[in-house]
């Protein structure tokens, strides 16, 4: 009994050790179609300022004109009322999948006009809108700003973050839900958050394997997955296929520019083919060293400058490197560094490579 248990402890190791270094979770490599938030946009009104405002901005009047109305407050035609007490602002918001009316979510509130700060305002009561044009939430609350900003009667300002654009936590609440069809399709779509062709294989194997003929690849972005009728075996269904474990591919060799920064970024399939390179550096150095003429004494001249200049060229000796062919990232960054060059000099030797053919990769410049 005993030797059977080491047998059967050894197993278990092998098994662990053979197990994939690098799986993920189905839920980490993408989403289903449809369970997703959605954004909302609204133009509103913020009041309550202590003089930093917008002041007659023009459409800022005509809101206020509005929002007056509703109230039942008609302003006299040709009235322009002192605004520095309210601004106008660009309302957002992420409306989670799911949400049902009643439930409350947090809002941003950004100064479109000239205000300097939305401290201490509160938004009046804006509709929120989905990109099909409807209403889907109202926002109204005081606003939590995180900057400061101050100024003097001289003109000058100092300003601590960023004064306008404050958020109001639970400041909207949902008026309207979004239909996904999760309950009534026979289909449910599995959108990959990067296309490839392998790792849609490979999920539609491990559903498959737990739900036999459930999964099949649509392309390189998107599985179809049968599901069950009625809401609770779906969501259970969808629940064990979010846990299951993955194996992605190896992504595609690439090397990612800064031009910027000067940043290099190198994956892990990358490879290098030997090669040799020859780098040395050339420097042209002009110094300016005038001169100051005097006139003769009891001369009618005058003192002038007389130009000097002086140009020398300097170029480093250039060295040969035999650049041995690499096979992991460590081995790579090593016959990199054995140039010993900065990161602009570093990405004109890698475009190098790349022309040769002795650099299997991407070139990405961002």
């Amino acid at each position: 009994m005993r030797r059977f248990l080491s047998a059967l402890l050894l197993v278990l190791a092998a098994l662990a050790a053979a197990a994939p270094a690098h799986a993920e979770r189905v839920r980490d490599l993408g989403s289903f179609d449809g369970v997703r938030p959605n954004q909302l946009t609204g133009y509103g009104i913020v009041v309550g300022l202590d003089g930093t405002g917008d002041d007659n901005f023009e459409y800022l009047t005509e809101a206020m004109r509005g929002v007056s109305g509703r109230m039942g407050l008609t302003l006299p035609p040709g009235v322009s009322p002192g605004l520095k007490n309210a601004a106008a602002v660009m309302i957002t918001a992420e409306l989670p999948p799911f949400a049902k009316p009643g439930q409350t979510i947090d809002v941003t509130v950004s100064a479109i006009g000239k205000a300097r700060s939305l401290r201490g305002g509160s938004l009046v009561l804006t509709p929120l809108y989905g990109a099909d044009g409807q209403i889907y939430s109202m926002a109204q609350g005081n606003l939590a700003v995180g900057g400061l900003g101050v100024s003097g009667r001289d003109g000058s300002q100092l300003s601590v973050n960023v004064p306008t654009v404050g958020r109001i936590a639970d400041g909207a609440t949902v008026e309207r839900e979004v239909a996904t069809g999760f309950d009534t399709l026979g289909e449910l779509r599995f959108n990959l958050n990067t296309a490839d062709f392998q790792t849609a294989a490979r999920m539609r194997d491990a559903i498959n394997a737990r739900y036999a003929g459930a999964a099949r690849v649509v392309d390189a972005v998107t599985l179809s997955i049968v599901m069950p009728f009625g809401s609770d075996a779906r969501a259970e269904m969808i629940a064990g296929i979010e846990m299951i474990e993955v194996t992605p591919a190896q992504t595609p060799a690439r090397v990612i520019v800064n031009s910027r920064t000067g940043t290099v970024v190198i994956n892990s399939a990358v490879r290098l083919s030997p090669a040799a390179i020859s780098h040395g550096k050339l420097v042209v150095r002009i110094e300016e060293d005038p001169l100051i003429v005097q006139p003769e004494p009891f001369s009618r001249g005058e003192t002038a400058q007389e130009e000097a200049s002086t140009i020398s060229i300097e170029e480093e000796e250039a060295r040969v490197v035999a650049m041995p062919g690499a096979a992991n990232l460590s081995e790579i960054v090593d016959a990199l560094n054995m140039l010993g060059v900065g990161a602009s000099d570093l990405v004109v030797i890698l475009e190098a490579l790349k022309q040769a053919g002795a650099l299997q990769a991407e070139m990405v410049v961002m």
